[in-house]
């Protein structure tokens, strides 16, 4: 396809027509000039494919399809390779369906623990965010189908998601919210990019310019197109100036004659128009030339691999006196509704229409007989005490009670933010009766999100499923019975209650504006800051198996490391551990957590097996966002590498020194602090002579007389925070401003040179 030479073909209808849906789910057609339509899908793990005459909103029938573990799920793999075998396998579904690209994956940060959309987003931590989702898009766009990387930026809440407006810092956006997407960015490549609905800092996502144009193409380098989320749309000629590309879904002809007005009387460059639509066609070229007609869906097969899936990334949080792997010879009873009809999916525009679903009663007949009480009503919150009483004689008649418990629909889905953290309070108090009655009891969790755990010190076992997908009851039961050892950890912390969250005072905001007052505190960086009690806490999970850590070797190159440590499984099974790698920034100018995550890796070891494990760290891994140099910044000095099996469980750790290039701008002026100067090396020679010449009017001792060693180190610290005029104004004339102005002339000259 010859883009520039359609494009220069294309009236100005044609191009404004270009640049809005044909539907909800097509790009439209230019069939004079030999373009053809394109159709976009949801996902992100699974497709939610509408025939053409059903509901495009979704409340009628999507087709079959097969529906993988969520996003909140597959963080806790940690797993690159296996988020991007997911990947290859969705991109193959695409091309059996003839779908151009799958709407996903989303990147955006957890900021609080009851945001409804939160199964859909990946982690807290916007390395482990950014890193899972450029595995994700690799692995789709591997067969030539495309992704959306969404939704960009700041979509943290559902509440008011349409108009409110998400206040942040400058340094906080860059380190959090913007670093959730810049690597799935440069090393995912997405062919699209979905603008969120919300304001950031006072412009619409799909209609801010620094964010879709400056940031995302001219710092990041995007070079596909950009897509609003579906309804997002607020002003269209402002959208298309500002870099949003294609509005989603139709809008009936009206926004495409305002962009035709717009350039007609000048409120809108051609130019503009022009590069939206080559960036529009390049995408429709690129699904033309990658169209793969002899695709083959093997939904059986994708099932499977679900299943496989879902295994790798449920977390084993609790396992007293060895409870699990279940003991097949005993009596066992599975407990509680979704034992039987799990949830497996969050409810909204990621709804999938699974071709089959397992559950763990029917999964677990392979390994055990076990019987079956249901516990406890889905429909609503309400106790039934009929099927209470059934399950407690159940669990009392059995060695061994698993009560199947979680988040219903009706307490987290697309559309709302949940308002408070709690399960339903039936499924709390069936787990507190059953463990009353039974000692050895193991709680399965079926959640998009934190729960609050009241029962938690009575029960033995517990593992956490999150949405697991269709396959998840085959999934846990292997986790169970112990055919497949639990290698999950957490991708996010779960606090013990809801206040403990640092956003609580500011989530959702008032009216249509939110701060995020919290800053670059968010998660595992403000618990741990203050070294918080959590329930669990950010990389934490357990194993059927044990291991060592030994052997740290850090070898550092100017504002680079390479680290290396020895992992082995010391335990009876083979198991897979997640190393992860934190770095401190020992002391800095400023405040920062006291570790960040800046690495990790997935190993898999048999019974006394030992490998390598090597992490390389760039610039970026010891560097701060500046608000002075609106750039990436590293401060030369001490940092300590940190080697851990989850944010509070630091095995090993270096320290090492970071010899960096980076240079602060500094200006010094009548404002400037004397304690700001005193960091400063070609300072120190004239702060000598002012502290003295000060110090001496402050004595009285105006003849020059030198004073005491700790009469000029008190009098340092009593000037620290004083700017340089008060140098002048308390100096008994010892000191004159032209004097002040000639050292600050020196100082400016020395640090410039």
């Amino acid at each position: 396809m010859d883009i520039k030479k359609i494009v220069s073909e294309m009236t100005l209808e044609e191009k404004a027509g270009l640049c809005s849906g044909a539907d909800f789910w097509h790009t439209k057609a230019v069939e004079r000039l030999g373009v053809p339509q394109m159709m976009v899908c949801d996902g992100p793990h699974g497709l939610r494919k509408q025939d053409l005459a059903a509901d495009n909103l979704g409340v009628n029938v999507s087709i079959e399809a097969v529906c993988f573990p969520t996003a909140c799920a597959l963080a806790c793999s940690f797993d690159k390779e296996l988020i991007y075998k997911l990947g290859q396998a969705l991109g193959n579904e695409c091309q059996a369906e003839d779908i151009g690209v799958i709407l996903g994956p989303g990147a955006n940060i957890k900021r609080s623990p009851i945001c409804g959309r939160n199964f859909e987003y990946f982690s807290e931590d916007p390395y482990l965010a950014s890193n899972i989702a450029a595995s994700h898009i690799r692995g789709v766009q591997s067969k030539n189908v495309g992704t959306s990387l969404k939704h960009f930026l700041a979509n943290n809440q559902e509440n008011r998601r349409m108009t409110v407006n998400a206040v942040i810092d400058e340094r906080t956006l860059n380190e959090i919210y913007l670093a959730a997407f810049e690597t799935a960015v440069k090393d995912g490549k997405p062919w699209t990019v979905m603008c969120s609905y919300n304001q950031i800092n006072g412009e619409f996502g799909s209609e801010n310019k620094w964010s879709l144009t400056e940031v995302l193409r001219d710092r990041w380098g995007f070079g596909g197109f950009a897509v609003s989320d579906w309804g997002a749309v607020n002003d269209r000629v402002k959208g298309v100036d500002a870099g949003l590309d294609l509005e989603m879904p139709a809008s009936g002809g009206v926004n495409d004659a305002k962009i035709v007005q717009a350039v007609k009387n000048g409120a809108l460059s051609e130019e503009a128009l022009n590069s939206s639509c080559e960036r529009i066609l390049g995408i429709i070229d690129r699904y033309i030339k990658g169209r793969d007609n002899n695709a083959v869906w093997d939904k059986d097969a994708d099932h499977a691999l679900a299943a496989e899936i879902a295994s790798q990334c449920m977390v084993l949080l609790k396992n007293e006196e060895g409870i699990l792997p279940l003991d097949k010879s005993k009596k066992i009873a599975f407990i509680g509704k979704f034992a039987k009809e799990p949830r497996f999916q969050g409810g909204g525009s990621s709804h999938i229409n699974a071709h089959k679903v397992s559950d763990a009663v029917s999964a677990a007949a392979k390994y055990a007989e076990i019987s079956y009480a249901q516990g406890y009503r889905t429909d609503e919150d309400v106790t039934d005490e009929a099927l209470l009483s059934e399950a407690v004689e159940l669990a009392k008649d059995s060695d061994i009670a698993v009560v199947f418990a979680g988040l219903t629909d009706l307490f987290e889905s697309e559309g709302f933010d949940r308002s408070h953290m709690r399960m339903p309070e039936c499924q709390n108090e069936l787990i507190a009766k059953i463990a009353e009655v039974q000692p050895n009891t193991v709680v399965v969790l079926h959640n998009g999100s934190p729960v609050e755990m009241p029962w938690l010190g009575n029960v033995k076992g517990l593992l956490e499923a999150y949405l697991g997908g269709q396959a998840v009851g085959e999934a846990v039961c292997e986790i169970l019975f112990g055919s497949v050892n639990p290698s999950g950890k957490l991708a996010e912390t779960f606090p013990k209650k809801l206040s403990d969250n640092p956003s609580y005072l500011n989530f959702p905001g008032e009216g249509d504006t939110v701060e995020y007052r919290e800053g670059i505190f968010v998660g595992y960086r403000y618990y741990d800051f203050k070294e918080m009690d959590v329930l669990f806490p950010f990389g934490y999970g357990l194993s059927y198996t044990t291991f060592d850590y030994s052997n740290l070797r850090v070898s550092v190159s100017g504002c680079s490391a390479e680290v290396k440590v020895t992992v082995k499984n010391t335990g009876a099974v083979k198991g897979k551990e997640i190393v992860q790698l934190y770095v401190r920034d020992c002391e800095s100018s400023v405040i920062r957590p006291v570790k960040e995550l800046k690495g990790f890796e997935k190993v898999e070891l048999e019974p006394g097996e030992a490998k390598d494990v090597t992490f390389s760290l760039d610039r970026r891994s010891f560097a701060f966002y500046s608000i002075k140099t609106h750039d990436w910044f590293v401060e030369s000095g001490e940092f300590e590498i940190m080697i851990g099996k989850s944010s509070r469980d630091i095995v090993l750790s270096e320290t090492v020194y970071i010899e960096a290039p980076d240079k602060m701008p500094f200006v010094c002026t009548m404002n400037t602090t004397i304690g700001d100067l005193m960091q400063i090396d070609c300072a120190e020679k004239y702060l000598g002579k002012l502290i003295e010449a000060f110090a001496g009017a402050m004595e009285g001792n105006s003849d020059g007389d030198e004073m005491g060693e700790s009469t000029k180190l008190m009098m340092e610290h009593q000037l620290r925070d004083n700017p340089l005029r008060v140098m002048v104004s308390f100096s008994d004339g010892n000191i004159t401003h032209e004097e002040i102005e000639e050292i600050i002339g020196k100082i400016n000259r020395e640090l410039n040179n």
